[in-house]
């Protein structure tokens, strides 16, 4: 009798334990991605002055950082790298530094996704930290080229 009842505990514990393998489900690296390269596009060839370069390249730089975290993220979860779906903004004002927040705005979002992966979650937090560091950096540089949001 208790081996029948095992076997039976045992087949139901079973699709369980398969998916324990199967890596984490997070639609928002990769959305994250596309978003974060084409905010680092527009600050990288947007012309301004010194006041704003310096602001820019504040925010590139915690982008790059950014990006690297959100690769490492990708990586673990088995997500290829090389799709690269469309990006998430559309523009709702003119100009590369309105449109890089806005592209960083949607890749905040993408990536306070609910996470799975336990392992995953100071990645996460690092990831959005850079993302929060450089969307401050480029509505300075918006501010000093008079364009507030």
């Amino acid at each position: 009798m208790k081996l029948s009842t095992v076997a039976v505990l045992f087949s139901a514990l079973l699709p369980f334990a398969a998916h324990a393998d199967i890596p984490g489900q997070h639609p928002g690296y990769l959305h994250a991605l596309t978003d974060l390269r084409d905010a680092r596009w527009n600050l990288e060839h947007r012309p301004g002055d010194a006041a704003v370069s310096g602001n820019e390249d504040l925010a590139i730089s915690e982008i790059d950082r950014a990006i690297g975290e959100v690769k490492k993220g990708a990586r673990d979860d088995a997500k290829n790298l090389g799709d690269h779906p469309h990006e998430d903004a559309n523009l709702d004002r003119p100009g590369r530094l309105h449109h890089a927040v806005e592209l960083l705005r949607k890749a905040h979002n993408d990536l306070a996704q609910e996470e799975d992966n336990p392992e995953a979650r100071g990645l996460k937090h690092r990831a959005l930290d850079h993302v929060d560091r450089a969307i401050d950096a480029a509505k300075h540089a918006l501010h000093d080229a008079g364009h507030p949001l």
